[in-house]
């Protein structure tokens, strides 16, 4: 089907605003890979209209997705990991076009990972993490047990994903395998959550009480963006970090991690006086 394909992505080849043009081919036992499609082709261009245009195609019993993406989009998923195929996409699909070395260069990016991108690709994955957590440990207190479930099984998956980017990689569509490897504990947490013969209680017990040492024990380093920001400031406002550019990605989780890194003593509020009696302005700062 490549031959059938030739046309179309030379065309977007010879365009002066595509950077690159890969090529996805599906693997039999690696389906989510490609969305069921045979080819997948990825173009990158420098800017466009849409960030993301997508076309279908078929030829006899095969199936075809072209994707013309926008630079500023690619940046944007490998930041916050939201589409966990594209990494499968720039490191193993074939280049059929680099204009200057773009897709080369990337590729050493996403090997390399830098890290202060793993940092703050660290606190948006921490900062999900907690949000799920503490909203599973309310519903379980609250004898919600199935929606406690569904939030648990989230928050670990956040917390694989945290290990991973720690350790260097970037997470893939199949994280739990990347785990099995890197983190024995949390796949082990996981395995026995979801495949325990325990009654669904006791299973959530026993994994609120092992998984509070995992969480604890990776604070410091999941929250190392938000508290070396927070240093550069003798205090903060919640308005203050809401709006701050590089908290944007993970605002959404800010005041429930706020919570968290208090209770934990990694940061604490100062309180400052209105013109309401015993009303206080709440402040944050750093715990030194």
């Amino acid at each position: 089907m490549e031959d059938i394909l030739r046309p179309i992505y030379q065309e977007r080849a010879s365009q002066s605003e595509t950077l690159g043009v890969l090529m996805v081919e599906k693997r039999q036992k690696a389906r989510p890979i490609t969305d069921l499609f045979d080819i997948v082709l990825l173009t990158i261009v420098k800017d466009a209209e849409q960030p993301v245009f997508v076309k279908h195609y078929q030829y006899n019993h095969q199936k075809a997705a072209l994707f013309v993406v926008t630079e500023q989009q690619i940046n944007e998923w490998i930041l916050l990991g939201s589409n966990r195929r594209l990494i499968d996409w720039l490191l193993n699909g074939k280049v059929l076009f680099d204009r200057n070395e773009y897709v080369s260069q990337l590729r050493t990016e996403l090997r390399e990972f830098p890290f202060q991108g793993r940092k703050l690709k660290m606190a948006i994955e921490f900062a999900k993490l907690i949000r799920r957590y503490m909203d599973g440990k309310t519903f379980y207190d609250n004898n919600h047990y199935l929606d406690a479930f569904n939030h648990v099984v989230h928050s670990l998956h956040h917390l694989a994903r945290l290990e991973v980017i720690e350790q260097g990689f970037h997470p893939e569509v199949t994280v739990w395998n990347q785990v099995r490897q890197i983190g024995p504990e949390i796949f082990k947490l996981y395995d026995e959550l979801v495949n325990s013969d325990e009654p669904l209680p006791k299973r959530l017990e026993l994994l609120f009480l092992a998984s509070e040492f995992l969480i604890h024990s990776r604070t410091k380093i999941g929250a190392a963006h938000l508290l070396d920001l927070l240093k550069q400031k003798e205090y903060w406002t919640i308005n203050d970090l809401l709006t701050h550019e590089e908290v944007k990605n993970y605002a959404v989780d800010l005041p429930v991690l706020i919570e968290y890194l208090i209770d934990k003593h990694f940061v604490e509020v100062l309180q400052v006086e209105t013109k309401g009696q015993g009303l206080y302005h709440r402040y944050y700062r750093v715990v030194e």
